[in-house]
């Protein structure tokens, strides 16, 4: 482990900086966190617990074009479009969203791969930051996730007017021998120092309102008997059907692919979309999920039932509560959860 100084991190951005690009927090006008490119005199947000999108966006993107076509008479002529090279870092990553794309690679890296999301994992450095106070809000300790022991190929823990470092992975080494100059050693004093900081991280984790929250399980016959439950006409009755769920939520990954005419030749992209519309997946005959209740159930069961079972028990979901935060009806995962689990409290 080595550490850095708070006063050092202008210089070691830049130095980042110089080989890679570099996106950290940063609060806009409206005094929210949102990863950013560095630039000289970028002040990087280490305070807030969460930025508004998570890091999915530099991975998945929102929209990107997939292939370019031109065609005359009955021919059509494909045209790649160039592979992205450029090295990226994302700096302050929390823990949950660093969890996130491990879930998103389980989709995206399953046979067969995905070659734009691929390139991007290789190409970004994630750089993640440690929770020394999480809020109401968040349950990723139900996940598996130690919020106070980051994934990530380097790992951060802010400590006054210091910062320890942790490289994690081979990208994350190549990093650090980069900077080598910005860091010194970590000393017994200082790895007890960060016992005690992981140790705090744990009582807060212990006293937040949904560490019971109880996950259902959903072996046997139990699926179907979920699928056909009758809570779900009451849950999704007063869902608006918004999708601003799907939005910030770091593992949904729900997209669509369409043609554009882009003049002369035609544009093939493909953007984020979500299940809650009433327009995914339409066929020819319609939309398998015609009512806001079934589309509703399908987003839930997705993230509790169908991708544990597809995916040796790893749910869609990594207690961000990103969506508990959005939800304009506060309407979200905890609450389904919970009356899935037989709470009838909710």
């Amino acid at each position: 482990m080595l550490k850095t100084t708070l006063e050092q991190l202008p210089r070691l951005f830049a130095a980042i900086a110089a080989k890679r690009q570099l996106y950290m927090p940063v609060k806009n006008d409206d005094n929210k966190s949102k990863f950013t490119l560095w630039r000289d005199g970028v002040e990087a947000d280490l305070d807030s617990l969460l930025t508004a999108r998570s890091a999915k966006d530099f991975f998945f993107l929102p929209s990107e074009v997939l292939a370019h076509f031109t065609t005359c008479g009955q021919n059509i002529s494909i045209e790649p479009v160039p592979v992205d090279t450029r090295e990226f870092v994302l700096f302050g990553v929390r823990p949950c969203d660093a969890k996130s794309l491990e879930i998103l690679d389980k989709v995206f890296l399953s046979q067969p791969v995905d070659s734009f999301y691929q390139n991007r994992r290789e190409l970004g450095v994630i750089i993640s930051l440690s929770c020394a106070a999480p809020e109401e809000t968040c349950f990723c300790d139900l996940f598996g996730i130690d919020a106070a022991s980051p994934m990530g190929d380097i790992a951060l823990w802010p400590d006054g007017d210091q910062l320890f470092w942790l490289p994690q992975s081979a990208k994350g080494q190549e990093l650090t021998d980069d900077l080598s100059g910005f860091f010194t050693a970590a000393d017994a004093a200082d790895r007890q120092k960060l016992t005690e900081i992981k140790k705090q991280t744990a009582k807060i984790l212990g006293r937040l309102p949904l560490r019971e929250l109880k996950l259902p399980e959903f072996a046997g016959d139990a699926q179907e008997k979920a699928f056909n439950a009758a809570v779900w006409e009451r849950l999704s009755s007063v869902c608006l059907g918004c999708g601003a769920c799907t939005y910030v939520c770091p593992t949904c990954h729900c997209y669509d692919i369409c043609d554009f005419d882009a003049g002369g030749k035609t544009e093939r992209f493909r953007c984020w979309d979500s299940c809650m519309y009433s327009d995914f997946t339409n066929m020819a005959h319609g939309n398998p999920r015609k009512s806001g209740m079934e589309r509703f159930r399908q987003r839930f069961m997705h993230k509790l039932v169908y991708f544990p079972r597809n995916n040796e028990g790893a749910y869609a979901c990594v207690g961000c509560g990103r969506c508990l935060n959005i939800c304009p009806v506060n309407l979200n995962i905890t609450k389904v959860a919970r009356t899935l689990g037989g709470d009838d409290s909710v």
